[in-house]
């Protein structure tokens, strides 16, 4: 049987009030839903009809999936994070709001409505998602796991790698960042073992030419921390 635990946490410190109203009054206005059966229509899912479907898996704090989301307002973007920390924090970022109180329940009026929530696992909704929904699909930064026993909960592994090939557009890629060398020389191990992908960024130490860097990211860098960059193209069935 497919292990399908959940092993991260979902909730930290005490939400503060105008963050929990973002997460009653906002997040109902810009949550995906996941359907009882059938797929989910990803070109009507969003405010705008996107030109791409983007999808973020463990936003962390939600900056990321805020600043792409405003950089590219003809694409739609999917975040998913089970945090429910992190979920306020994305709401405070669309709300305008990160670095004060929240006056509405709205998107900031200089936002255009192309991102998508999913404030739990992201492979609940891995059923639900056509072939071919994504151009790219971020994993920044991922919990390590980094006891060799736990190795198996990283979330680049055997059994999501295949699902991530069948999401993906023909030229979709896969976009994975990580301060921890074990955990990039896994994620090249498994996604070269599966065959499915093609690694097409050979400077790992230097990000893509268009990267958004996380706060998780700044604040490693500051720290000393090296961050290794991987983009993994999904090979074209011959």
């Amino acid at each position: 049987m497919e292990d399908k635990r959940f092993y991260g946490r979902r909730k930290g410190k005490p939400i503060k009030e105008s963050r929990q109203k973002l997460l009653d009054g906002l997040l109902p206005k810009v949550q995906i839903t996941c359907p009882e059966e059938g797929s989910i229509d990803l070109k009507n899912s969003f405010g705008i009809t996107p030109r791409e479907v983007w999808l973020e898996i463990g936003f962390g704090g939600g900056e990321h999936v805020a600043e792409i989301a405003q950089k590219y307002p003809d694409i739609g973007i999917i975040g998913a994070e089970p945090f429910l920390n992190g979920v306020a924090s994305l709401l405070a970022h669309l709300n305008g709001s990160h670095m004060k109180e929240a006056k509405t329940c709205d998107l900031s009026p200089d936002r255009v409505d192309n991102v998508r929530i999913w404030p739990d696992d992201i492979r609940i909704l891995f059923p639900h998602f056509p072939d071919n929904s994504f151009e790219r699909i971020f994993i920044l930064y991922p919990d390590p796991w980094p006891k060799a026993r736990h190795a198996e909960r990283r979330f680049v592994n055997g059994r999501n790698i295949p699902e991530l090939a069948r999401l993906l557009t023909p030229r979709g890629a896969v976009y994975v960042a990580t301060d921890v060398q074990d955990y990039a020389d896994w994620a090249v191990e498994q996604m070269d073992i599966s065959g499915l992908f093609r690694q097409v960024h050979p400077n790992t130490a230097l990000p893509p030419p268009d990267w958004i860097p996380t706060r998780y990211e700044k604040k490693g860098l500051a720290a000393g921390r090296k961050p290794t960059y991987l983009i993994f193209e999904k090979k074209l069935k011959k």
